[in-house]
């Protein structure tokens, strides 16, 4: 059983930094290692949107308004990945969400909230 858990969200002013993370420590290593990564947000009265993601070959994906500033990242050992936010902008305000997944099934965590305001 996959059960994607994220932590690290907060209040932070413009320019700071945070570092989320999603544990799935329920899931087997193997699993974790074969599924996909994906970090998503939802800001009030937007949709969900892309932020970075993390495929099982290596490959790394950013949304453009976050390129430069985030960066993806994981530990297998620890069954966890990562995304650090560096520079914060106030518009990176949102609900972020971890999410893994392959063709078949997509788990979701709960996501965790991050706001950024001085």
């Amino acid at each position: 059983q996959v059960q994607p858990e994220e932590s690290g969200g907060g209040l932070v002013q413009p320019g700071g930094s945070l570092r989320l993370s999603c544990a799935a420590r329920r899931s087997i290593l193997s699993t974790f290692i074969s599924l996909d990564k994906t970090w998503y947000r939802q800001a009030p009265g937007k949709q969900r949107e892309l932020v970075a993601s993390m495929s099982t070959e290596g490959t790394i994906y950013y949304a453009n308004s976050v390129e430069g500033r985030f960066t993806i990242s994981k530990d297998n050992t620890r069954k966890t990945f990562y995304l650090q936010m560096n520079n914060l902008e106030p518009e990176d305000t949102a609900v972020y969400y971890c999410a893994m997944g392959d063709r078949n099934q997509i788990y979701w965590g709960r996501g965790t909230q991050v706001t950024v305001s001085s």
